[in-house]
């Protein structure tokens, strides 16, 4: 009768949740899962439901608990324990995801879906040889879905294998013609040429899709497949039409994806209205830990970064950790503070007066600190990280900043070209991006009379220019010996996971420089907009 009666309220709790969450009544949802997990302390799917709600209410210490409760009580259920994985990544326990990993690792002769989500999750933590392995095994059982057929391409891309890459997203658009994500990736493996392109393939399948549909999916996908046209008509030198292309992806874009200037204003009086004592370095209990320290990137996006990270994982005491969320995602979890919405920033940056920096670096180099695979010296490259500098001195005061710089007018036209999809709504618009970069450039002028030394600015120019005398520098920076192989990116073999992944394999060159001048006449609004600021523009 007890065990009917425990079943019985069980239910019952479980519906109110249900009946609460669908009414948008978070509070509610919460006090009945709570009921029910003291019922169901094992019920892993109750634990992910009370950390969604704990999160949507704001709160992240609470949320990231119950999700860590639920890893002792993982069923053989392989949707389950993926599902908890995503969640453990984004709430920043790493280590937590990847014990969810081990344990779906241990399944017997697992499906091919099951290997691929595996893959996914691998590379989402930046394991990019694990997760082609997994890949591999997936795609010899039979992949069938187009975001398999996606990931198999990219981590090829990763690793350097063009060839292999681009079968696969041949397959992939011949299956599925309108999917742009492979498009973009196809346009930008390798230079086209007037001999050999994929213009016609991108011109036929934009060609069948809805010119005047109004709906966001449709639009991000014209936006997409015309970026590609961009890259092909760039690439062989047809910039009259290459820039009409680039002009209708970005309009498609700027239009489903608004840039939010005021937002982006007020984030930065946030930052420059924190007080000096938040970025007065100390020393303190996180910069007493032994062991591997960090060593992090940080600027505009397109300013050289990947270059940067892969001349000095070039090093044989640095290893690149790639584009990680770590700082940010430890940062929100001691401020407590939900990672949704630039109000959810605002928040934990406005609670940082009271934070615990010591306990924030504590965190940040224990879900960390494994990528550095037995070197001194892991690289953490993630541009928006400049956001975090103060932070970052704080709780890590012993741990290098490098802050890429390159020419106003070189690093706008570089965003300006490239496809971000939804993530960065600043660079489809000459205005918005000027803003940006405007924004960009207030905070680190700020940071620099405020923090002298923080951070070691290092000049793209300088780095192709001159890469011996700049890495010199760098290296000595860091506390690190000058080694021929840093002046040899290409001939590094790690993993790259950035748009940049295939630039980068070619030696050190300067061509990049002074690229926005063959759409000088289209760039004028956008180099008057960034004088206005009163930033120098060649």
């Amino acid at each position: 009768m007890h065990i009917a009666n425990t079943s019985a309220a069980a239910d019952r709790l479980r519906r109110q949740a249900r009946q609460s969450m669908d009414s948008g009544e978070w509070g509610a949802a919460q006090a009945a899962l709570e009921s029910l997990a003291q019922y169901e302390p094992r019920d892993v799917p109750t634990r992910m439901a009370l950390a969604d709600v704990i999160l949507r209410r704001g709160g992240m210490r609470a949320a990231t608990q119950q999700l860590l409760q639920g890893i002792p009580s993982l069923p053989n259920d392989a949707s389950l324990i993926a599902q908890l994985a995503w969640r453990l990544v984004t709430n920043g326990e790493i280590l937590g995801a990847r014990a969810c990993l081990a344990h779906l690792g241990r399944a017997p002769d697992p499906p091919a879906e099951v290997l691929s989500e595996q893959a996914h999750l691998y590379w989402a933590l930046g394991e990019i040889p694990a997760a082609r392995a997994l890949m591999d095994r997936a795609v010899a059982l039979g992949i069938d879905t187009s975001s398999e057929y996606y990931l198999n391409a990219m981590l090829y891309q990763f690793l350097g294998k063009v060839a292999e890459a681009e079968k696969v997203l041949l397959a992939c658009l011949q299956r599925w013609p309108k999917h742009g994500d492979a498009a973009v990736i196809l346009a930008n493996l390798r230079r086209q040429t007037l001999e050999a392109n994929h213009l016609d393939l991108f011109l036929d399948s934009l060609g069948r899709m809805p010119a005047e549909s109004t709906d966001a999916r449709d639009k991000f996908a014209r936006a997409e497949f015309e970026s590609a046209i961009f890259k092909v008509l760039d690439d062989c030198g047809r910039h009259d039409e290459a820039w009409s292309a680039l002009a209708r992806s970005n309009a498609l874009m700027h239009d489903i994806n608004p840039y939010d200037a005021q937002g982006e204003a007020t984030l930065t009086d946030t930052l420059v209205g924190i007080p000096d004592s938040i970025a007065a370095a100390k020393t303190d209990a996180a910069a007493e830990i032994t062991g591997p320290m960090p060593i992090f990137i940080v600027g505009m996006p397109r300013s050289g970064s990947t270059l940067l990270d892969q001349m000095l994982s070039s090093h044989s005491d640095v290893v690149s950790a790639g584009e990680i969320l770590d700082f940010q995602r430890q940062f929100h979890w001691v401020a407590d503070v939900a990672p949704r919405s630039a109000q959810g920033m605002l928040k934990a940056i406005e609670r940082s007066t009271e934070m615990d920096f010591a306990e924030l670096g504590v965190r940040y180099l224990q879900q960390t600190q494994w990528r550095a695979q037995g070197h001194r010296f892991y690289i953490d490259k993630l541009p928006i990280n400049v956001r975090m500098v103060p932070f970052i001195r704080r709780a890590l005061p012993r741990a290098p900043i490098l802050h890429l710089a390159r020419d106003p007018m070189d690093v706008c036209y570089s965003n300006l070209k490239v496809m971000f999809g939804k993530a960065s709504p600043y660079c489809y618009d000459q205005q918005a991006l000027a803003h940006y970069y405007g924004q960009y450039v207030r905070l680190t002028d700020h940071w620099r009379a405020s923090m002298p030394g923080a951070m070691l600015d290092v000049s793209y120019a300088d780095l192709v220019n001159e890469p011996e005398a700049t890495m010199r520098r760098v290296l000595r920076h860091c506390g690190l010996a000058m080694e021929e192989g840093c002046l040899h990116p290409e001939r590094n073999p790690a993993p790259v996971a950035t748009p940049s992944s295939v630039q980068v394999r070619e030696p050190v060159h300067s061509r990049n420089l002074g690229q926005w001048r063959r759409y000088a006449r289209q760039l004028e609004p956008l180099r008057l907009a960034i004088a206005e600021q009163g930033i120098a523009v060649s």
